[in-house]
This record gives structure tokens, C-alpha cells and sequence, in this order.
């Protein structure tokens, strides 16, 4: 069965979801210099999984073909997305 990196669900399971989420949302958090609790680091995370596995879908990336295993590149996607929320959350904003 070949499977593409962040198809929704993934197979991470709850903890997976919830693990990925806070580190993708705290290094994002640190990349961007934004200052958030733990709690939307997780969600911001989340979020950014969904929308870093619809770029890299729509672009064509299987990153779970460079990464072994899930962790890693599910991260990298996550905080790519997690990236840009928080940048046009921003822009939105107008900060």
C-alpha cells in the first residue's frame, strides 16, 4: 500500500497526533519569534499538519519516501504548514 506522507490520518493515532503537533507548533513557534502556550503550539501544529499535507500533496512531495518512518517527515510537513498559518495570521492581522 503506498501511502503518501500526511495522508489525513496517517496512522499516527491520538498521541502521535498530539506529539507531532507540539513540536511542529514550537518550532514554528521559534522560527516565526511568535510567543504561544502549549496548547495552541498543538493545535497550531495540527492545523499546520493539515495544510503542509495539502501543499505537499498538491505538489506532488512523498517526503515518506526520503524519511524512514513517520516522525520525521510528518514534523517537517507540519511545521512548513504551522509556518504559514502563523505568517498570514500575522499578515491578517496587519503585524
Amino acid at each position: 500500500m503506498d501511502m503518501a506522507l500526511m495522508d489525513l490520518g496517517g496512522g499516527v493515532g491520538i498521541f502521535g497526533t498530539l506529539l507531532i503537533g507540539g513540536v511542529a507548533g514550537w518550532i514554528a513557534e521559534k522560527l516565526t519569534g511568535a510567543s504561544h502556550g502549549l496548547l495552541t503550539n498543538i493545535v497550531i501544529g495540527i492545523l499546520g499538519a493539515f495544510v503542509g499535507g495539502w501543499i505537499a500533496n498538491a505538489l506532488g512531495l512523498r517526503l515518506g519516501e526520503v524519511f524512514d518512518g513517520w516522525f520525521w517527515g510528518n514534523v517537517l510537513v507540519s511545521v512548513v504548514g504551522a509556518v504559514l498559518l502563523i505568517t498570514v495570521y500575522r499578515m491578517l492581522r496587519g503585524k
